[in-house]
């Protein structure tokens, strides 16, 4: 039953009110026809009784000689018979409630005529099997009429086109109860996909703000939540760039007065830490400013962007470094500049740390998977999430040279989910890292 429960919420509403308008028609169906039923048979007894006057009347005014033509000619309806005998065929027995007019409980027809028609005697008892009556009526001469009335069973459901309507019907209520179920939820998806987009990229289109009223102001709320988050983003992307522009004028004051200074040593060292404070501004305000979400989405090709990034590793390098297996293709929409950087920082990351590394493109249904496996040492399994918070760095050491600043892998992981894709990271065996990247093709 849970496998067969939908797990969507259109899925949901739509079994619920589908069942419940089956049910409904159901039921409904089964009133009337239990209604019917019994207005046939309250239409079938009386017609059974009318024809019995009927039947009994032609006989009582006919001689004795013509009787059996009469009986030949009567036009009996179906489940009823007749026969002319010397001796009643049934016994004084109650019949069947819904007969109880032919056999005489109550007002009958029979004994509302002039007393020379009505019958000298009645006897009637149920039929074997039940369902019907046997009525004996004797005669001025003595001779007995014997009736057998067996009604035809009124059927449920009268109409031979009964399944196809209720088909027919069925199908109906089921395609307005889906278009209903997929008007009313649709907003729901739509605002789903929209806290997506807004995941993404923070400049994304807001909602249009149509339909029922709490519709409207959901997406009024959705609405202003993301301005009010753009105004964020972009009030500290000011504040830092701001600060990034201080801190240049008096990081280069410093270097003109560290120029000045006589000791050769101690004025190398000053400028290495000015200009490492520069390179940690610069990268704190890239951070920051998350440069994926300002380029626009192009066609590109994945294979050739990775041999691209290898070579110039390779040549820096002056060694093959990174080698690299892609198909010759492999085209999907993506920002081109920011992607370079994301997968120049992990193949950085893992030439830092192994020296050399492969890079494996694969194609799968909807997406492409890139793996960057290396050699080295690994990490920690209690470190695999931890490395990709900013700062964050497994060389307890602050030197630029063994352990960087810590914003590579948080920087492509930012890069990756504006993408709609991630990254994850994961020990080799016996040794080494492999980093994987999934993105949307």
């Amino acid at each position: 039953m849970t496998r067969l429960w939908p797990s969507t919420l259109a899925g949901r509403t739509f079994l619920v009110l589908l069942l419940g308008l089956l049910i409904a028609q159901l039921v409904g169906l089964a009133i009337h026809g239990l209604d019917r039923v019994e207005a046939l048979r309250l239409h079938q007894s009386r017609e059974q009784v009318d024809r019995v006057v009927q039947l009994w009347r032609a006989v009582a005014t006919t001689p004795p000689g013509g009787r059996a033509q009469v009986l030949r000619e009567f036009d009996f309806p179906s489940g009823m018979s007749a026969s002319l005998d010397d001796q009643p065929r049934t016994s004084a027995t109650p019949p069947p409630p819904f007969m109880a007019r032919i056999a005489g409980a109550g007002p009958s027809p029979l004994m509302r005529g002039p007393p020379l028609l009505r019958p000298r005697e009645t006897l009637t008892s149920g039929t074997d099997p039940p369902g019907g009556v046997m009525l004996a009526l004797r005669l001025f001469d003595g001779t007995w009429l014997n009736i057998i009335t067996r009604p035809p069973r009124p059927r449920f459901w009268h109409s031979p086109t009964f399944l196809a309507s209720f088909g027919v019907m069925s199908l109906a209520v089921a395609l307005l109860s889906f278009w209903a179920v997929r008007r009313l939820t649709q907003p729901v998806t739509t605002l789903a996909q929209a806290a997506e987009r807004l995941g993404r990229d923070v400049n994304a289109p807001p909602l249009p703000e149509d339909g029922p009223t709490e519709v409207r102001k959901a997406a009024s709320a959705f609405n202003t939540m993301a301005e009010r988050i753009r105004k964020f983003v972009a009030d500290r992307t000011t504040m830092l760039a701001a600060i990034s522009h201080d801190l240049r004028t008096p990081i280069t004051r410093m270097k003109l007065r560290a120029e000045f200074v006589e000791d050769s040593e101690l004025r190398a060292k000053m400028l290495a830490d000015l200009d490492e404070m520069e390179r940690m501004v610069a990268a704190t305000l890239a951070f920051t400013r998350d440069e994926a979400t300002a380029e626009t989405p192009a066609p590109l090709d994945l294979a050739a962007l990775l041999r691209t990034v290898a070579d110039e590793a390779n040549d820096v390098a002056g060694a093959e470094l990174v080698q690299v297996e892609a198909p010759a293709h492999l085209a999907l929409p993506a920002r081109a500049v920011a992607l370079k950087r994301a997968v120049t920082n992990l193949i950085g990351n893992a030439l830092a740390h192994a020296g050399a590394c492969r890079v494996r493109l694969l194609a799968e249904p909807g997406s492409a998977k890139i793996l960057i496996e290396d050699s080295g040492p690994g990490i920690p399994d209690s470190e695999l999430e931890r490395v990709f918070q900013p700062f964050h760095r497994l060389d307890p050491s602050r030197s630029r040279e063994t352990g960087g600043m810590g914003l590579g892998l948080p920087i492509a992981r930012n890069i990756l989910r504006a993408h709609g894709g991630d990254v994850r990271l994961a020990n080799r065996q016996p040794q080494g890292l492999v980093a994987t990247v999934t993105l949307p093709a």
